[in-house]
């Protein structure tokens, strides 16, 4: 019974050590979002006390300067745009590429995983030159570039799952009548959801939170909320520490929220597109 016990009990540790080191400086952001700023750089991690506490001075400051609503709402627009761009449309390349095999679809399977492992800043001077000569230097001009970026991690997952799903099941759908539109999306898709709520958080948890793509396609015209949220460095390098704790804040609850509402679906997704075919 011993012996069973101890390796219990240095499991545990470990997962407390890593909740620690992942949670504190959520916390540590929260609680200086209600410290003076002239307090923060001193004492980082003391808590708020009577001499500290702004209460929400901080978040009023931040969201006037930053413009926050209008930089939430680009966000908004192009992440909840592009995450359903990248959940329909590989969803049903994967489908298409795992159901008829050939030369072809193996090399286009192939080509979108060679992408997963291409480094962005490989590519970004030519993406950036290339986009503004197709006029995609726009939020909905980014939906498509987020959606050619998202593509190979969520076909890579998607047509793992789609290799366990029996391919009789659509073939009795196209023999009542079905179309293969109607068959993917009366059939496949809704089998699909644990892969799709997978994919859309971590594409979700990438494009709002991504800072480079929109301020080398978009700049300071649409300002999405990491972008907004530089503007409260100013000169010399001093940056308002407080309206930018705040800032931050705001920015992590929706996708955590969306995160709680949803994770119970990542490992059942994830350990479902590790199938091999």
């Amino acid at each position: 019974m011993k012996r069973r016990i101890f390796p219990t009990i240095i499991s545990y540790t470990l997962l407390i050590i890593f909740c620690v080191v992942f949670v504190a400086p959520i916390l540590i952001v929260l609680y200086n979002s209600f410290k003076s700023r002239f307090y923060i750089s001193d004492a980082p991690f003391e808590l708020p006390d009577a001499d500290t506490f702004v209460g929400l001075e901080n978040y009023f400051e931040g969201i006037d300067k930053i413009g926050f609503f209008s930089a939430f709402g680009w966000s908004l627009f192009i992440t909840v745009l592009s995450v359903g761009a990248i959940v329909i449309f590989t969803s049903m390349t994967a489908w298409y590429i795992t159901r008829h095999k050939s030369r072809f679809t193996s090399a286009l399977y192939y080509a979108f995983v060679f992408s997963m492992i291409v480094p962005f800043q490989m590519v970004m001077f030519t993406l950036t030159k290339t986009a503004n000569m197709l006029s995609l230097d726009n939020p909905l001009g980014l939906v498509f570039i987020y959606l050619g970026f998202g593509s190979g991690l969520s076909i890579f997952m998607f047509s793992g799952f789609i290799k366990s799903i029996p391919s009789e099941i659509e073939e009795a759908a196209m023999i009542d009548g079905c179309s293969p539109l109607q068959t993917f999306f009366r059939v496949v898709f809704p089998v699909l959801k644990p892969t799709s709520i997978t994919v859309a958080i971590l594409n979700a948890m990438w494009i709002w939170n991504d800072y480079l793509l929109p301020y080398l396609l978009i700049g300071s015209e649409y300002k999405t909320i990491p972008i907004a949220v530089q503007y409260l460095k100013g000169g010399y390098g001093s940056i308002d520490m407080g309206a930018m704790m705040a800032m931050l804040v705001l920015a992590i609850i929706p996708i955590i929220l969306f995160y709680l509402f949803s994770q119970k679906y990542i490992i059942k997704g994830v350990v479902a597109g590790a199938v091999k075919g």
